[in-house]
């Protein structure tokens, strides 16, 4: 699994299979939408495998990083500092969702003046069940909702924040235990190569889920289905790139590091993403190459998995967006008081996103409840593209964490400058 992948013959290399397959896939479900449609399970069977591992590895992960650490003080110096990091970063994705919204305005002339917003009856029924989810999350809901029902309950619904609570009382319950924990801490340690193991087996059909995920997704949109929403989606891709090679470029740059370096480092679980349009797909990896960087894995063990619920700077950069030309696509008039509401809704809304079916959807409505005169069938526009722009939300969201991980990593100087750039100038794929 450590060999060098400049060592190996390019059809090989799992980057190179991945970016093949998704050609293929685009160009198959051009060709052939109703065949490509067909290929749904292909997509969606190598997301479920990877489901199934990334509870027992964030356990083990979490657990063996912070039973190990020793200095409790040093966890609740980290947990505060990742939290900071967290809210600021995220707080200033969605600052930056809404200057850009209101300066490209892509939703002006989507409905005439005067003219009432209508979309199909099957779009329209799609964002009224999107809006019914929203108005059933609450602040105390989600909060008891990271509670698990049971022990094992939360491995059985996959919830990353159930999870990660079991994973975080059980670590300080071997930690206060001394010496006689140490056997237990060996055998999670144990445990979390084989499950490794098994996600090194599991990954080498990315290919075949890349190309099904891609196959299906053309097949049933279709270019042309982007229609006049491809300023929006430009707009956001845009935006998103900015992000990355500006704001967290400029991270990476504080802490020592090249953010193109980085992004090369991590290609394959990029390529993974946009294959599946998943960000969980690549959790396991990431986790690997951040400890191959030299994160610690205590430190490693606390922030990634935090950051998939709380540090989504693609999914905030989305809502801000998107909430806005929804807004000016149905004439809805937006002063500034209200685009501040709609900030400080954001802000909460967006915490705990990857928990959610359809989280895309599901936290954009919540955050219009504060914008009052937004039909909810104007969620409708966005769901023939939401596949393509959730391939953006997740790379973004994935990058994020990573920089994070990082940042917080030389915060805490576990690693330096020069040892992080020789390991990234050594970089070598960790799952092929």
């Amino acid at each position: 699994m450590s060999t060098s992948s400049s060592r190996q013959p390019w059809y090989r290399i799992l980057y190179v299979q991945v970016l093949i397959a998704v050609v293929l896939g685009i160009i198959v479900g051009k060709l052939f939408p109703d065949f490509g449609k067909d290929l749904k399970p292909l997509g969606d069977g190598f997301i479920n495998l990877v489901k199934m591992m990334i509870a027992p590895i964030i356990f083990c992960t979490v657990v063996h990083g912070i039973a190990s650490m020793g200095d409790l003080k040093k966890l609740g110096r980290v947990g505060g500092k990742t939290l900071l990091y967290f809210e600021v970063v995220s707080t200033l994705a969605l600052v930056i969702g809404l200057i850009v919204v209101n300066v490209l305005r892509p939703g002006d002339g989507f409905t005439p003046a005067g003219e009432t917003f209508h979309a199909e009856a099957k779009a329209v029924e799609t964002s009224h069940g999107y809006a019914e989810k929203a108005g059933a999350i609450s602040t105390s809901e989600f909060l008891l909702n990271i509670i698990p029902k049971t022990m094992l309950g939360a491995f059985v619904s996959g919830d990353l924040l159930q999870v990660l609570l079991i994973s975080i009382l059980i670590a300080f319950a071997i930690a206060s235990m001394g010496d006689k924990g140490k056997p237990v801490l060996h055998a999670i340690d144990t445990a979390a190569q084989v499950f490794f193991g098994v996600m090194g087996i599991v990954v080498k059909a990315a290919p075949i889920g890349a190309f099904g995920a891609m196959g299906f997704t053309v097949g049933s949109y279709g270019i042309g289905a982007l229609n006049k929403l491809l300023a929006l989606m430009a707009g956001f891709y845009i935006t998103a790139g900015a992000f990355v090679i500006l704001v967290l470029g400029a991270i990476a740059w504080w802490s020592g590091f090249s953010i193109f370096r980085f992004l090369i480092f991590i290609k394959d679980e990029i390529l993974l993403v946009i294959g599946t349009s998943s960000s969980e797909t690549a959790l396991p990896g990431m986790i690997q190459k951040m400890q191959k960087l030299g994160c610690s894995a205590s430190t490693v063990g606390l922030v990634i998995p935090t950051g998939y619920s709380f540090n989504l700077d693609g999914t905030n950069i989305y809502m801000s967006m998107a909430a806005v030309f929804l807004a000016q696509a149905t004439n809805t008039p937006l002063d500034l008081s209200h685009q501040i509401s709609l900030l400080l809704v954001a802000m909460v809304t967006s915490k705990g996103a990857s928990g959610v079916t359809g989280a895309g959807f599901v936290t954009l409505a919540a955050t219009l409840q504060a914008v009052p005169g937004i039909p909810v069938e104007a969620l409708a526009l966005l769901v023939g593209i939401d596949r393509f722009m959730s391939e953006c939300r997740a790379i973004t969201n994935l990058i994020g964490n990573g920089v994070a991980t990082v940042a917080i990593s030389r915060w805490e100087k576990e690693v330096s400058a020069e040892d992080l750039r020789a390991n990234l100038a050594g970089s070598s794929d960790v799952l092929a």
